[in-house]
């Protein structure tokens, strides 16, 4: 195929996927099922007719993919509330991953008749969660979740995919090698996570050091010099047999609470390019299926789902969170929340590398199970969160005309704040307020137009204050907004 037809190709897929997206935005369909249905309607037996069945490629990029993915879902966690979830996030996506793959695995063998060690591997491929495609249905109906739901879903689904490569290495390793048993797989999974962990905790601090002595001339040159230290975090892991992908995340977590030149415009940068990464992603998984292969699993695959959904992953949640002090309606709603994405569609490309037999029948379940966990929870997750009573209203987050980027040489953060209706500033001159010496009122946003200050500008009800300061200075700011008109 000349090089253009593969071009407008390439270019008509990620246009067509991106204007897709505001489906996402518009009835709360995830993303993940669009990109897959679009990459399945391009396929050989879709409209576009592309013949496409090459699985090791469609594994490479997946894992390239994935690389970029995990990353950017470090870089953009916010650290000062997960670090109170850490705990009941790291038990969740560890020994809830592995609950998850028995049980599933056990109904694996009982449904599709597999044998014990081919059902623990299919167990394996869809233990994983996928919790940003939850977030972006919460995102398209305005709504988001309690605490500690958000920075807990979050964590554990950004923390749950090594544990879950690590169980569908581990099984195709036993099901290929001979005279290998499961008791083989405790010092793996020791050495895989401990080094995983160990080199993206020591890349991150490479990283910041490195960055902050760089210096380069050019802006656009630092996302690509990012680029080469995330793919080399991942290759260091790999060589001296730790989790990759865990590195990875590991290194795009400590990122994210770290300060260094030009990090905003690394994060935007790497969440365009994760952005991509799943569109490619899932536009190569879906020309890989063919929707007449799944046809006569439905059946099962259905099945199989209904028990993942309502048994294998609630009582998972369920005995992963006893020792903490959260109410029912929370643990219902994590356990809802644990739908499957993009991480078991890749998995389940490894067993046809590993020649395993039941490989086809592997992939169409999975594929299935995806498909129908994605439409059946990530629709009704807004639902369900009403009546729980755990949805809050989405903050609407603005876009300033300026920006400011945090750095050792500086002592202060640029904040928003809203003026209360009932604050005793309210009707006063800028310049006749306490303001303290370190505080700086940058712009100021009235009726959904900024404007910049002065001091002879009358503060209003319902203004919001884009303000320079450091963390004393702004909340004595905040202290005065705060304090009431006197009656009378």
């Amino acid at each position: 195929m000349p090089i253009e037809n593969i071009l407008l190709w390439v270019a008509v897929l990620i246009f067509v996927s991106v204007v897709s997206s505001k489906l996402s935005d518009k009835f709360g369909i995830p993303v993940l099922l669009i990109f897959l249905t679009i990459g399945m309607l391009a396929g050989s037996e879709g409209i576009g007719g592309i013949y496409f069945d090459d699985a090791k490629l469609a594994k490479s990029v997946g894992v390239v993919a994935l690389i970029f993915i995990i990353f950017s879902g470090g870089l953009n966690t916010n650290w000062k509330d997960t670090k109170s979830v850490i705990l009941p996030g790291a038990i969740l996506s560890t020994a809830g991953v592995l609950m998850t793959a028995i049980f599933t695995g056990f109904f694996a063998v009982y449904i599709l008749k597999f044998s014990l060690l081919e059902g623990m591997l299919l167990g394996s491929i869809v233990s994983s969660t996928d919790a940003p495609a939850v977030f972006s249905v919460l995102r398209s109906k305005r709504i988001s979740l309690k605490q500690p739901l958000k920075p807990l879903l979050e964590f554990e689904s950004g923390s749950n995919d090594p544990m879950a490569i690590f169980l569908t290495a581990g099984f195709i390793s036993i099901l290929t090698v001979k005279d290998m048993g499961i008791a083989a797989l405790i010092p793996r999974f020791l050495l895989d996570m401990s080094v995983g962990s160990l080199i993206g905790y020591l890349m991150a601090k490479f990283i910041v050091f490195f960055i902050n002595r760089l210096r380069l001339e050019y802006e656009g040159l630092y996302p690509v010099i990012m680029i080469s230290l995330v793919l080399l975090t991942y290759v260091i892991a790999v060589f001296l047999k730790g989790n990759g992908i865990l590195a990875v995340y590991f290194a795009g977590l400590m990122l994210g609470k770290a300060e260094f030149p030009n990090k905003k415009l690394l994060v935007r940068f790497h969440d365009g390019l994760a952005w991509l990464a799943q569109i490619v992603m899932f536009i190569t998984l879906g020309l890989l299926v063919f929707p007449s292969n799944i046809v006569p699993q439905i059946g099962a695959g259905f099945f199989l789902t209904f028990l993942l959904m309502v048994v294998a992953r609630p009582v998972s949640v369920l005995l992963c969170l006893l020792p903490f002090k959260m109410n029912l309606r929370k643990k219902v709603m994590i356990a809802w929340v644990g739908l499957r994405g993009s991480v078991p569609i890749i998995l389940a490309t490894f067993p046809f590398m590993a020649g395993i037999p039941q490989a086809d029948i592997i992939f169409d379940i999975v594929f299935f199970v995806v498909i129908t966990s994605v439409f059946i929870q990530g629709t009704s997750i807004p639902i369900l969160s009403k009546i729980l009573k755990l949805d809050v209203p989405l903050a609407n987050k603005m876009n300033y005309p300026i920006e400011f980027e945090k750095t050792a040489a500086i002592d202060a953060e640029m904040i928003d704040v809203i003026v209360p209706f009932d604050s005793e500033v309210i009707g006063k001159r800028i310049g006749d307020l306490d303001i303290p010496e370190k505080c700086l009122i940058m712009l100021i946003c009235r009726g959904g137009k900024f404007v910049i200050p002065s001091g002879d500008m009358v503060i209003e009800s319902g203004d919001v204050l884009l303000v320079l300061a450091n963390t004393a200075d702004f909340l004595a700011f905040q202290k005065m907004l705060a304090h009431l008109k006197k009656e009378g």
